[in-house]
């Protein structure tokens, strides 16, 4: 257990910043298995909707500095590319 009063405020920042990065990352996980879901159901109107959603809540992510630039846009490019085939 930290002593120092600048530790005690890590911990609980650290706590605090770790909470919303879980939130974020889940937000991202679930726009990512609707769109994957759609696809796999092959309702491509459904998958097309959601597509643009999980592009974006994707790019916000990163521009929070929750997941990395290139992870976001590795994986934005693979979901483009499922839509692409599905269509």
């Amino acid at each position: 257990m930290a002593n120092i009063k600048s530790a005690k405020k890590r911990i609980s920042v650290t706590a605090r910043k770790t909470a919303i990065n879980r939130m974020r990352k889940s937000q991202v996980k679930t726009a990512i298995r609707r769109f994957e879901e759609a696809v796999a159901a092959g309702n491509t109107e459904l998958a097309a909707s959601t597509f643009p959603y999980a592009q974006k809540k994707i790019m916000q992510v990163a521009a929070k500095g929750t997941i990395h630039k290139n992870a976001a846009s590795r994986k934005v490019s693979r979901l483009a590319a499922k839509l692409n085939t599905a269509k």
